[in-house]
C-alpha cells in the first residue's frame, strides 16, 4: 500500500484524496484552513455551480488557457462522470440556464458534506489547521512534507492542490506556486481572472445594482501602449533547432472578446457572467493595451429595426417630453444616463426630435461604451490566471516531469476557464487523474 499526501482540501484536493483512497492508498489531507472546501462553499454565490452539462467539445472551448492539456483529464473524468459521481454520493443535481449544474438544494454546503462523508468513509486522514511548509525530496523524487511546526511526514506520492491566489481568505495564498518553484518548476505570470471590470466613468456609480439581461458585451483595443515585441523560444524541432517567434501587436480597434448574456453595474464598473469572462481575456494584456468595453443594449435588433421601434414609441408618446418617452425601451435607472449621453434635452417634445438625434440615440443604444481603467484584485477574483507551467507536467498523469512522485491538480496549474462550472470541472478532473495515476 502506498502512502499519499494531498496538500489542500479544496475541490481538487478532496476529489484526489477520495480516488487515491478508493485505489487502496493510505491517504492524508493537510489543509491549512479550519475546514475543507472553503472556496467551494462560496462558489456560485453559495449555490455551487459544480459543473456544466454541455458536450465535451463545448467543455474544451470554455477552457481559456491550455485546454489541450486537459484532454486526458476530461476524457477520463468528464462532466457526465462528475454528475454521476455526486449522484452516487446521494447529492441530487439540476441543470439550469446555460447548462449550469447545481445541487437541487441550492446549498454548496451539501456538496462539501457528501465529499467529507466519502472521505471519512474511505478513512482518509484529515488534518485541518495544518499548513505545509515545504516538500521533501530524496534521490530526485518526492519523499514527504515538512509541516509548519517543523515535523516531517514521509510518503510515496504527494498531490499539490493548494489553489492559486484568488480569494486569499479561503487559504489560496500561492503556497503551491512556492512549492513548485522550489522543485525547479516555472510558474507563469499570475493575474486575477473572472473578476469585475473597472471603468473610467462616473456613470457606473449612478447605475450601481442595475442588472441587464440579453445584452451583448464586446471588448476592443482602445490604445496600444509602448511595448517591445515579446520573443519566445519554441520547443526544438527534430533537427534540434529551437524556433524564435515574436508576438504580434494587436491593432487599434481590434476586438478581443464578444459574448451575449447578463451583466450588472457596480460602484466602480461592471460585473456579471459576460463581464467576468471578458476579464479573463483582458487580464494578461493590460500591460500592453488600454481597452474599451462596449454594451449593445438591444442585440436582437439591427440599427434599422431599433430605429423603427423607437419611431413607434415616439409616435405613441409624441406629445410627451423626451425624458418620459423611453420607459418602454429601457430600465428606469438607465433612462437618465442615456438621456444625458444622447445630448438631447430631457424637456424636448418628442415630436420635435430630429432624425439625426434619433439616429444618434440608436447608435448609443447599440454601442454604450466605456474606457476600461482596470480589473478587480485577488480578493474578489473567482480564479487565478497563470500557475505551474503545464509543459513541465505530464498531461496523461498530472505528475511533475521534473520530480517523480509529485502531482499537481486544480487552480495551482496554469489552466483557467470561463464561468459556468468549467473551473470546478478542471479541479474535479485533474484531481481524479492525479489520484488514478499513482501506482
Amino acid at each position: 500500500m502506498s502512502k499519499v499526501i494531498v496538500i489542500g482540501g479544496g475541490a481538487a484536493g478532496m476529489m484526489a484524496a477520495i480516488f487515491a483512497a478508493r485505489a487502496g492508498h493510505q491517504t492524508i489531507i493537510f489543509e491549512k484552513s479550519e475546514k475543507l472546501g472553503k472556496k467551494v462553499y462560496i462558489t456560485g454565490k453559495g449555490r455551487c455551480n459544480l459543473t456544466n452539462a454541455c458536450d465535451l467539445e463545448e467543455l474544451f472551448r470554455n477552457v481559456v488557457t491550455n485546454s489541450r492539456f486537459m484532454y486526458s483529464a476530461f476524457y477520463g473524468f468528464s462532466n457526465e462522470e462528475t454528475i454521476a459521481f455526486f449522484q452516487s454520493l446521494g447529492l441530487q443535481t439540476k441543470v439550469e440556464r446555460g447548462q449550469r449544474v447545481f445541487p437541487v438544494s441550492d446549498h454548496s454546503s451539501d456538496v462539501i458534506k457528501v465529499l467529507e462523508q466519502e472521505l471519512r468513509r474511505r478513512r482518509v486522514e484529515i488534518h485541518l489547521n495544518t499548513p505545509v511548509r515545504e516538500l521533501l525530496t530524496q534521490d530526485g523524487r518526492f519523499a514527504g512534507v515538512v509541516l509548519q511546526n517543523g515535523s516531517k511526514v514521509f510518503a510515496d506520492a504527494g498531490i499539490v492542490a493548494t489553489g492559486g491566489l484568488s480569494y486569499p481568505t479561503t487559504g489560496s495564498t500561492g503556497d503551491g506556486h512556492r512549492f513548485a518553484k522550489a522543485l525547479g518548476h516555472t510558474v507563469t505570470p499570475c493575474h486575477p481572472a473572472l473578476v469585475a471590470v473597472q471603468l473610467k466613468s462616473e456613470y457606473p456609480k449612478q447605475l450601481e445594482g442595475l442588472a441587464l439581461k440579453n445584452i451583448e458585451v464586446s471588448v476592443t483595443v482602445d490604445e496600444v501602449l509602448e511595448q517591445e515585441p515579446t520573443e519566445t523560444l519554441e520547443p526544438a524541432d527534430k533537427n534540434g533547432k529551437a524556433k524564435r517567434t515574436k508576438s504580434k501587436k494587436r491593432k487599434l480597434g481590434a476586438e478581443l472578446y464578444r459574448d451575449f448574456g447578463e451583466m450588472v453595474f457596480t460602484a466602480k464598473g461592471v460585473s456579471g457572467p459576460v463581464v467576468l469572462s471578458a476579464s479573463s481575456y483582458m487580464a494578461p494584456e493590460l500591460k500592453d493595451y488600454r481597452f474599451r468595453l462596449h454594451i449593445d443594449l438591444k442585440p436582437a435588433l439591427s440599427e434599422e429595426q431599433l430605429d423603427a421601434r423607437i419611431l413607434r414609441d415616439f409616435d405613441e408618446a409624441r406629445n410627451k417630453q423626451y425624458k418620459n418617452a423611453l420607459e418602454h425601451l429601457l430600465p428606469q435607472k438607465l433612462i437618465r444616463v442615456i438621456i444625458e449621453l444622447s445630448g438631447i434635452s430631457p424637456d424636448k417634445q418628442v415630436n420635435a426630435i430630429s432624425r439625426e438625434e434619433r439616429k444618434a440615440l440608436v447608435k448609443l443604444l447599440k454601442d454604450l461604451s466605456f474606457e476600461v481603467s482596470g480589473l478587480g484584485d485577488y480578493t474578489e477574483a473567482i480564479i487565478t490566471k497563470g500557475g505551474v507551467q503545464v509543459k513541465e507536467i505530464n498531461p496523461s498523469t498530472m505528475e511533475s516531469k521534473l520530480v517523480p512522485g509529485v502531482y499537481f491538480a486544480g487552480e495551482v496549474l496554469d489552466v483557467d476557464a470561463l464561468t459556468g462550472g468549467f473551473n470546478l470541472q478542471v479541479a474535479w478532473s485533474s484531481g481524479w487523474l492525479a489520484a488514478q495515476s499513482i501506482s
